[in-house]
């Protein structure tokens, strides 16, 4: 074990210790340029599919918004939380606007990788889309990259499926205890029955699931969130100063300073959006959609949802308190949030963001296992594999949930991730040309005049596409 250890230790430095964050950083500044600017561009219309006037929707399908619910579920989890304030602890008030930055460049990388997803998605013989990285991969570079496709999926199992969801199965059993005194094997039953239902119910049970869950969850944590800021108004200028003159060192807060602010507002940014990573593409190229840009713009919209409103709401909740002093350690993680909201309301809100704890957990398990889902889907057409992998996803949630040192053994997650999102990456830059073009045939559609544009893949005939993916095409 000890030797295994070692090899997933040097796999973590080699991505996530110097490599990976930069690479996602330039690649996503890259991108942003090279496509001018355009999720500022479409901005306005992301917010077309929370009332549905984006897209027309077909209730044998997987909607647009529903597609935005079960991403925003699986980006929106225990970064928005804890990581936001580990954050801050290490970096000072400014790894806040760090944070909005890279959610800024990372929305035109959701919007590249969810775009290619959709172009190369395929029609199930149920009628439902399956997609995402593996298959844009196989269909955008050619078969001789399969071996490319097979890394990917295999490493989404290992990062998302397994080890991600015992560690959010752990997460909420450990809160449940610490404030309900609720025993962690009731809190591990629970939380397997309702991964069994869920699971066993396919992509269409978990984005109905997901199109409940989410808005409550959301409105849950952002409300509450908003009455500490109205109750603290006065000191709220003050605070965004602190933000930006940390940020570019004017005023240091902790050990390094601006570097520190720099380093640790990009790194839990991109942990917590998830954008370029290649993960939600998987959940992206399910939605039935017109043309492939408007499922780009919702998934570009979820990125801001995670990172600009929720991870917000959980700085300035932190930041408007008494709790946080500037270089002490005496407190962090999820312990900080739980604290400053206390400070700020009283007891009573622990039990409040148990719930919501709850919740955010509990989306991040559909979610990552539809990932695990779907990539299995590409491995293999065998339908008992499937009921493997269920049923092996609802024993990971209880074990993790019933023994607090089980995620251990899952310690291979974050350098699994680390290639994961290598692999995704070096897909991304071979077809971002192939991106750019679709994004044209978008905006060219604007500019006629078309207010919902339609793919139509005999325009692009050299692209290897599915017809019956795109039945509003002429």
């Amino acid at each position: 074990m000890g030797f295994l250890d070692s090899i997933f230790a040097v796999i973590n430095d080699l991505t996530w210790g110097w490599a990976l964050v930069p690479f996602l950083v330039v690649l996503g500044c890259f991108f942003t340029i090279a496509s001018g600017f355009v999720q500022i561009r479409f901005f306005k219309r992301m917010f077309g599919v929370l009332v549905g006037s984006d897209e027309d929707s077909d209730p044998n399908k997987i909607s647009a918004r529903e597609a935005l619910f079960v991403s925003v579920g699986g980006r929106v989890g225990g970064g928005n939380i804890a990581g936001v304030a580990v954050a801050i602890t290490a970096g000072g008030p400014g790894a806040v606007f760090w944070m909005w930055a890279i959610a800024l460049v990372g929305m035109c990388s959701a919007l590249i990788e969810a775009t290619l997803a959709q172009l190369y998605k395929r029609t199930e013989p149920d009628g439902n889309y399956r997609g995402g990285p593996a298959r844009a991969i196989i269909h955008g570079l050619g078969e001789h990259y399969r071996w490319l496709a097979v890394i990917y999926a295999v490493c989404l199992i290992a990062s998302f499926a397994i080890g991600f969801n015992a560690f959010q199965g752990n997460t909420v059993a450990g809160a449940a205890l610490d404030s309900m005194a609720i025993p962690r094997v009731a809190t591990g039953v629970v939380l397997a029955v309702a991964t069994g239902f869920i699971v066993y119910g396919g992509i269409h049970r978990i984005a109905k699931a997901a199109d409940v869950i989410i808005p409550i969850m959301a409105f849950m944590y952002i409300g509450l969130a908003l009455v500490i800021i109205v109750i603290n108004i006065t000191s709220l200028p003050g605070v965004l100063v602190d933000i930006f003159a940390n940020a570019f060192g004017f005023r240091e807060a902790v050990a390094g300073g601006m570097g520190a602010a720099i380093a640790q507002g990009l790194r839990r940014g991109l942990f917590s959006n998830e954008a370029g990573l290649g993960s939600a593409p998987n959940v992206a190229a399910t939605a039935y959609v017109k043309h492939p840009v408007s499922q780009g713009i919702t998934q570009s919209f979820s990125v801001f949802i995670d990172t600009m409103i929720i991870c917000s709401c959980t700085a300035f909740v932190i930041l408007l308190g008494d709790v946080y002093v500037a270089g002490a350690e005496a407190v962090d993680g999820v312990a900080l949030t739980q604290q400053s909201m206390v400070n700020h309301v009283g007891e009573w809100v622990q039990y409040y963001l148990t719930v919501a704890i709850l919740l955010f957990s509990f989306s991040s398990i559909m979610y990552n296992y539809y990932l695990g889902e779907n990539a299995l889907s590409f491995l293999t057409p065998n339908p008992m594999a499937l009921h493997v992998l269920r049923i092996a996803i609802v024993g990971i949630v209880f074990l993790g949930a019933v023994a607090p040192g089980a995620t251990a053994v899952f310690s291979f997650s974050d350098p699994m991730m680390g290639i994961l999102a290598v692999v995704n990456l070096l897909a991304l830059m071979m077809l971002f040309p192939v991106a750019l073009r679709i994004i044209r045939d978008f905006r060219a559609q604007l500019a006629a005049g078309v207010r919902k544009p339609v793919f139509d893949p005999k325009q692009f005939p050299d692209l290897d596409t599915d017809p019956t993916a795109w039945p509003d095409a002429k």
